[in-house]
């Protein structure tokens, strides 16, 4: 499972074995544990905090483009590219 983007601590995956299954959706590991989201970003499954939580929505709702081209990628099996990263301030 590829990381695509890296930020505050926060991994974002997603497999691009071809056998993933609707909705689109993105893993997030942080603090060694693991939490699923749509590609709106809103939470799926897992406990991740709330404070993380709104940091991925944020980087969802930005890369929501990019999110899709990968998941595109990821039923063909083809190599997914990195998304960057969120960058809070100025």
């Amino acid at each position: 499972m590829p990381c695509i983007s890296m930020f505050y601590g926060i991994m974002v995956y997603m497999y691009n074995s071809g056998k993933e299954h609707n909705p689109p959706h993105f893993y997030v590991k942080y603090n060694g544990e693991f939490s699923i989201f749509d590609l709106e970003g809103n939470l799926i499954e897992g406990n991740l905090p709330q404070s993380k939580q709104k940091l991925v929505s944020a980087w969802a709702e930005i890369h929501k483009e990019e999110l899709l081209a990968n998941w595109d990628l990821c039923m063909s099996r083809d190599t997914l590219f990195k998304i960057n990263p969120l960058q809070l301030g100025g």
